[in-house]
């Protein structure tokens, strides 16, 4: 009787043990998105705003680099500019004369063709009148073709002063450093007063609102994955575990091999494909934590 009850249980824990269902699929560790902010422009950091823990919006300014030298080279440039302006001919002004002389040589020229017409002049007094009228004429020609070319050189002039002038203005927005994103400060690479360099790294920003567990699956489980599917996702704290809902939001187009931190649910295969899950985070999943999903 004893026989049959200790080979009756062995039985019973043989069934339990099979009959037991792993409570995931794969594992891996949470990520998020993160984007280092580099300065723009070189000098002096005046301004720096920036805690590593620190929530950030997106376009706060957050530092200022100096802009003595550029808003400087700004106002000489306005200055030149102003000079062109007040060097460009007043056309109607300086061709009035001219334009005097030819409409009078007009009007003798009339009077002398009336006169000839009627016989009380001489032709010749007539050719000369309208000698005069082209003579006039081509010297208020040459007059507004110089005064056009000289106005056209300056405009040119002040154009280009004023594409240096938005130049110098797009490097100042640059001095003013703001966040591109909204998100958390990862980390902080300068302090205030330091010299920074343009691509010189300031700050890096995770988004920690919209979290991704990057996990592998084999060949075997891809075939039951796919982008938008909504799984469950659990966050490892140690000895307890949080659960999450989560969304396929990608899945790799190649395989690799399998990273030595990860587990799979089929530990021989060699070759896995990565997959990102979002998961919507309370404040509880940090960088770097591991998670485990069910598909």
């Amino acid at each position: 009787m004893k026989r049959i009850f200790v080979a009756s249980f062995a039985v019973l824990m043989l069934t339990a043990c099979g009959n037991k269902e792993k409570e995931y699929d794969a594992t891996g560790t949470f990520e998020a998105t993160e984007t280092t902010v580099s300065a723009e422009e070189s000098g002096t950091l005046m301004r720096f705003d920036l805690s590593e823990g620190d929530n950030v919006e997106q376009g706060r300014e957050v530092a200022l680099v100096d802009t003595t030298q550029l808003w400087l080279r700004l106002q000489q440039l306005m200055a030149t500019k102003a000079v062109y302006q007040s060097q460009k001919p007043d056309t109607e002004r300086q061709i009035a004369a001219t334009r005097q002389q030819l409409a009078k040589a007009r009007q003798e020229q009339q009077r002398y063709k009336e006169l000839v017409a009627d016989g009380a002049a001489p032709s010749k007094m007539l050719d000369d009148a309208t000698s005069q009228v082209q003579v006039l004429q081509r010297q208020l020609d040459a007059q507004l073709s110089t005064l056009q070319t000289n106005t056209r050189s300056l405009d040119k002039q002040m154009e280009a002063t004023e594409v240096q002038a938005n130049q110098l203005r797009d490097q100042l927005r640059k001095c003013h450093v703001v966040s591109p994103v909204s998100g958390t400060v990862l980390e902080t690479y300068v302090e205030r007063g330091e010299f920074v360099t343009i691509g010189k790294p300031l700050f890096k920003v995770g988004d920690m609102q919209r979290m991704f567990l990057r996990a592998y699956v084999t060949s075997s489980q891809l075939q039951s994955v796919k982008v938008g599917q909504k799984v469950t996702v659990m966050a490892d704290y140690g000895q307890a575990k949080k659960q999450y809902e989560g969304v396929v939001s990608w899945i790799s187009s190649r395989s690799e091999f399998t990273p030595k931190t990860i587990l799979t649910d089929d530990e021989r295969a060699d070759l896995v494909y990565a997959v990102k899950i979002r998961v919507q985070n309370d404040g509880f999943v940090k960088i770097g934590m591991y998670g485990e999903v069910k598909f």
